[in-house]
């Protein structure tokens, strides 16, 4: 059940992706929070009180609330039309929470893969953090493309191997996941570099125009 709500994690990932790129509606995207952010609290639920006393089960489950209210956060703060600093200050809070849950998946269920998967989630909603808590606004696309990459790469793929049985080689998908986060996220900085660089200002081209 967790890895079908993996799965949508992934897609909604990549519909926020886009949204940072000015390519998806803010409105279409809420809806599409809203129902994978329902997801995300249902599921855990669910495996709470399923995992009768195994604490490892709900230590697990416990962590997909974290994504869960996301998800429903942002939904809500873009269908409302308000400001959306507490969501940014509330990816802090997650940012700084799947350090700990990274630990847990590294050293008690010696999980590697998705001990490096949550060092990537605590990247991206620090990247959250900055664009919507702090308003770095022109970080908007390297952190839209960060997010739809994580999309695919902490979502939508380690789903569809688990789903299919083919999750194997547990070390190397370790090594293979952080070396990929690492050379393709700075490489995304400098491409991204435009986007960050402030606009000329309106007098300064037309000055520029007259005196060419």
């Amino acid at each position: 059940m967790g890895n079908v709500g993996l799965l949508f994690v992934g897609a909604v990932l990549y519909v926020n992706g886009l949204l940072l790129l000015e390519k998806v509606d803010a409105r279409s995207a809420a809806v599409f929070n809203l129902f994978v952010g329902g997801l995300q609290v249902l599921t855990p639920t669910y495996l709470i009180f399923t995992a009768g006393n195994d604490s490892m089960k709900i230590l697990a489950a416990s962590g997909i609330y974290l994504f869960g209210f996301t998800y429903l956060y942002v939904g809500i703060v873009l269908l409302a039309g308000i400001d959306n600093i507490g969501v940014g200050y509330y990816s802090l809070f997650v940012a700084i929470v799947a350090l700990g849950y990274s630990f847990v998946n590294f050293h008690l269920f010696k999980d590697y893969p998705f001990g490096v998967i949550w060092l990537y989630w605590s990247f991206l909603w620090f990247l959250f953090f900055l664009v919507l808590g702090l308003k770095k606004t022109e970080l908007s696309a390297y952190v839209g493309w960060v997010t739809a990459i994580e999309g695919w790469v902490t979502g939508v793929i380690p789903a569809a191997l688990l789903l299919s049985g083919y999750w194997k080689h547990t070390t190397e998908i370790a090594i293979a996941l952080g070396a990929f986060g690492v050379v393709v996220f700075a490489a995304l900085w400098p491409l991204t570099r435009k986007s960050r660089l402030p606009a000329p200002a309106a007098g300064s081209a037309g000055s520029t125009a007259k005196t060419s």
